[in-house]
């Protein structure tokens, strides 16, 4: 049994290896999501003229992990407070977002960023927001397993605020069953 899971938080170089390191996750694909443009090329998107965001799309078995464990694990990658980029990735197109494509989703969702706003984690409200799938296009294959294609690169990309942020926030979170 299968199931998928769309989530933006920032660079979609930095939101693949999280959940591709994870039991039950089958395939984890950067693409684009969210825009009017069909097939839209990594150039039209970072142009701000299609309304797309880079995203992952994450197929899972949910007897291993569930829908409800993603989320949280979605959440220790982004700043859910900041809801025009992600540390240094700046736009629309770096926006957080998490997609669903049905009732169950949404609501494993929603409830999930009701908890985080209560838990007084942050000072600022979480401004992620939630939205109904849309297509989703695959990014060209230069961006797919990044962190494996271009191990330097990756870590200069994490090393722009998101690992430190990560550490200060989350370090004794783990994530529900």
């Amino acid at each position: 049994m299968e199931d998928t899971a769309i989530f933006a938080g920032g660079c979609f170089w930095c939101m693949v290896k999280p959940f591709d390191t994870m039991p039950g996750i089958d395939k984890v694909v950067s693409g684009y999501t969210g825009g009017h443009v069909a097939n839209p090329t990594y150039e039209q998107v970072s142009s701000h003229t299609t309304g797309h965001t880079e995203a992952v799309k994450i197929t899972f078995n949910p007897e291993i992990i569930s829908y409800k464990q993603l989320v949280q694990i979605y959440w220790q990658q982004t700043d859910p407070t900041d809801a025009m980029g992600q540390f240094q990735d700046r736009g629309d197109n770096y926006r957080p977002v998490i997609f669903v494509k049905d009732a169950e989703q949404r609501k494993v969702a929603e409830a999930s960023k009701a908890e985080l706003q209560k838990n007084g984690l942050f000072d600022k409200p979480i401004v992620t927001q939630i939205e109904d799938a849309k297509p989703f296009y695959p990014a060209e294959e230069e961006h797919q397993q990044f962190y494996k294609k271009n191990p330097f690169r990756y870590q200069l990309e994490e090393a722009g605020g998101r690992n430190q942020f990560i550490k200060d926030h989350w370090k004794s979170s783990q994530p529900e069953k």
